[in-house]
């Protein structure tokens, strides 16, 4: 089975709306405002996206360095062996979030409306 020049321009316009589509409607949560941090659960700290600062986060498992900067933020540093969360790069939209399950911990953009507490 050969592919013709019509099933190319098919392929081609297929590939071209998947990105209209997702340039468009992909990216759809708000500008976030604080940055929670949660540790096993637990609250470690919520801060606003609107602060420059850099935290170290040092748990029993681990230790993570957390960049807030120009309404982002970003894990740059963690000594965990994979370093999945600091290949995340930079959230800034409110339900984002960055995970170091070796060091379970997370961190999540909100919109600062949210409950600080977890349901169980």
């Amino acid at each position: 089975m050969r592919m013709n020049k019509r099933d190319f321009v098919a392929i081609a316009l297929v590939v071209a709306l998947s990105l209209v589509g997702f340039l468009l409607f992909g990216r759809t949560g708000e500008k976030g405002k604080e940055v929670v941090i949660r540790s096993d659960g637990r609250l470690v700290g919520t801060y606003p996206l609107s602060e420059n600062r850099e935290l170290t986060v040092t748990l029993g498992s681990g230790k993570n360095t957390i960049v807030i900067r120009d309404g982002g933020v970003s894990v740059s540093d963690a000594d965990c062996p994979d370093k999945y969360c600091v290949k995340q790069g930079v959230i800034s939209r409110s339900g984002e979030s960055l995970i170091c399950l070796p060091h379970r911990l997370a961190v999540e953009i909100t919109d600062g409306s949210e409950p600080d507490g977890t349901a169980r």
